[in-house]
């Protein structure tokens, strides 16, 4: 068996067993590209007019957004600002167990709608392609192992894809559409797998350094140089024996005023629920809405407001950054709107690799155990 056979067995085989999974998770990947744009479009409750007041404190919001659900504390949910075309939200799970997203207007605190997410069809989508809707211990292994036998698959079939001679290149490079379908079909899988691989290479090891941190602390430490910022993995604590005075006002309030303070060009600001009271407050402030690359981030005591840490998109570190920009370069949205429609195609096509590298397969096969017209039987004539 020469390498390049041994190449086709380990691409053929590994196709085999991760195909259905790198469907459905590029098919889901591809629908939930432009979640935003569509729901923007469907959902008029995303969107408010512009005014000239400020926008209302998140205990406002927080109490409006509970009217309706007198056990949910407001210590318990995440409010967000999304800029000033958009709504509010405040989030939290109900006492059924239902995620719930409210949107408000940020001008007046009025409740525009409630959302339960667990009905939402792009968050039905976004666990498909994530999990599976399987448990997450079991899903972490199943979609991530699928994902990362996927990018071998790219390598090796690029390997395949390469031609021997010049004069085989521009061969490679098209796809001939007057030929038989099985031809038609094998260019398919080929020539776009070529094309798409650049994009869905990138694609998976975002998704990858989402599945296993080690894998985006590689990342990280490769985009230092190997140099060590000790600095940004120190996390601040809360000495829980320490006795401060509580806030006098809402502790949500406190963290929104102070970020205002300190990233006063930040569009979107997320304020993390206190929870327990007994580990640092998150907050995390973003200079351009549904943009999650360019990012400062808080962390404030969670009785006294007091603030413990702030870490500055201009300080931080490359790796640090890549970190901060996966999200956006998984999606696409770094590059706007055409970088979505790149990841649209790019996931597209990467759904359709293992659809066709099949048909490739069971055509070979099938060809394999049916005799040739030389070896069948020919039909005997019966005298009468």
């Amino acid at each position: 068996m020469t390498a390049k056979q041994l190449v086709g067995k380990v691409h053929l085989w590994l196709g085999l067993t991760s195909g259905l999974v790198v469907f459905i998770v590029s098919l889901t990947g591809a629908i939930f590209t432009f979640q935003d744009e569509i729901r923007d479009l469907t959902e008029p409750w995303r969107k408010v007019a512009v005014q000239a007041t400020a926008p209302v404190l998140p205990s406002q919001l927080q109490a409006a957004a509970l009217a309706p659900h007198p056990g949910v504390a407001a210590r318990d949910t995440w409010v967000s600002y999304f800029g000033p075309k958009r709504s509010a939200t405040v989030f939290f799970t109900d006492k059924a167990g239902n995620p719930i997203q409210v949107y408000l207007n940020p001008y007046t605190g009025q409740v525009l709608h409630e959302q339960n997410l667990h009905t939402n069809f792009f968050s039905i989508v976004q666990a498909i392609h994530m999990t599976l809707l399987l448990p997450e211990p079991y899903a972490k292994w199943v979609v991530g192992g699928s994902v990362s036998v996927f990018v071998v698959m790219l390598g090796t079939g690029v390997v395949l894809w390469w031609p021997k001679r010049r004069q085989e290149r521009k061969q490679r490079f098209t796809i001939k559409w007057g030929a038989r379908w099985r031809r038609v079909n094998y260019d398919l899988h080929n020539v776009l797998g070529f094309y798409a691989a650049s994009i869905a290479l990138l694609l998976a090891l975002t998704g990858l350094f989402m599945i296993f941190p080690w894998m985006l602390n590689s990342a990280m430490f490769v985009a230092n140089a190997g140099r060590e910022y000790p600095q940004e993995n120190v996390m601040p604590k809360v000495d829980t024996l320490q006795v401060l005075s509580a806030s006098p006002q809402p502790l949500a309030d406190v963290i929104y005023r102070t970020v205002g303070r300190l990233s006063p060009k930040a569009e979107m600001v997320l304020i993390a629920p206190v929870g327990t009271g007994k580990e640092p407050v998150g907050c995390w402030a973003y200079q351009q809405t549904l943009h999650y690359y360019y990012r400062d981030e808080f962390s404030f005591h969670p009785v006294s407001g007091q603030l413990l840490q702030g870490r500055f998109h201009a300080t931080k570190s490359t790796g640090a950054r890549l970190s901060d920009a996966n999200y956006d370069l998984h999606t696409g949205q770094i590059l706007g709107l055409g970088g979505k429609i790149i990841a649209f195609l790019a996931s597209l096509l990467s759904a359709s690799l293992p659809v066709t590298g099949f048909v490739v397969w069971w055509g070979r096969r099938y060809k394999t155990k049916r005799p040739s017209r030389a070896a069948r039987p020919k039909p005997q004539l019966k005298a009468h």
